[in-house]
């Protein structure tokens, strides 16, 4: 992706240059050194800003929380909370609370991530495989860690190995590919569908740039609210399966 917006140039400005002093110390010289350097591209610093533009929102709003008079931030916080609590008390159950931040961070940076596309000129970082994979590799490593936390090692296992003992050997592999498979699952979703849309908004962009677009752009908004819920949802019932214990 280009380097579309000064956040890119300014990270790559702080950050090659303290890369390029690294390679530099190893014995590389300045030239060869500054090439190795990697470059910040578009969508990581897209993600540097919706998680600034994130954690300044509710800095906000724990500063200004008011009983008598809720501000509009704290208002849409509270249903944000409400909203995505009863949706985890449904889906997880009991104890869903020391779950309700993971995934309302998730359902929030996967929806800002994809709005970002509206805008003209700059495409979603949801667009670039690396984005979905990077929140599906987390997730999976996270509820895989509440599952053991939850059952211990031996209890979490026994969900690999099915309900009856002597199949073990049979449904050991097949679950294991299963769950490996819901990395891909997570990624590729969210990828082709934003991917999808933005290459269909551009297009009516650049065919009739006038009326006809807004339609997708509604669109768009709809597909970007759907595959952060869809994220979400999927991230609650992989929790659910995971901390369950079997009776």
């Amino acid at each position: 992706m280009p380097e579309s917006f000064a956040l890119v140039r300014l990270l790559n400005a702080l950050f090659m240059g303290i890369e390029a002093k690294a390679f530099q110390s190893i014995g590389l010289l300045p030239a060869e050194a500054t090439e190795r350097a990697v470059k910040v591209n578009q969508a990581l610093g897209l993600e540097l800003l919706v998680v600034g533009g994130l954690i300044a929102f509710f800095v906000l709003v724990r500063m200004t929380l008011s009983v008598e008079k809720p501000n509009p931030a704290q208002q849409i916080s509270e249903m944000i909370y409400e909203g995505i609590g009863g949706l985890a008390e449904q889906i997880i159950g009991h104890g869903y609370q020391r779950f309700q931040a993971f995934v309302t961070c998730i359902f929030l940076f996967v929806l800002l991530n994809n709005l970002l596309g509206l805008i003209p000129g700059i495409a979603a970082p949801t667009t670039s495989p690396w984005v979905p994979l990077g929140l599906a590799l987390p997730t999976f490593l996270y509820y895989n860690y509440q599952g053991v936390r939850a059952q211990g090692v031996i209890g979490y296992a026994k969900h690999f190995c099915g309900p009856l003992w002597w199949m073990a050997w049979l449904l050991l592999p097949i679950e294991l590919v299963s769950h490996l498979a819901r990395i891909m699952s997570l990624t590729i979703r969210l990828y082709a569908n934003m991917f999808a849309s933005d290459m269909v908004t551009l297009g009516f962009f650049s065919l009739v740039p006038i009326g006809i677009p807004a339609i997708f752009l509604g669109l768009h908004v709809f597909v970007s609210l759907i595959q952060a819920f869809v994220f979400m949802l999927l991230s609650m019932i992989y929790l659910s399966l995971a901390v369950t214990h079997e009776h």
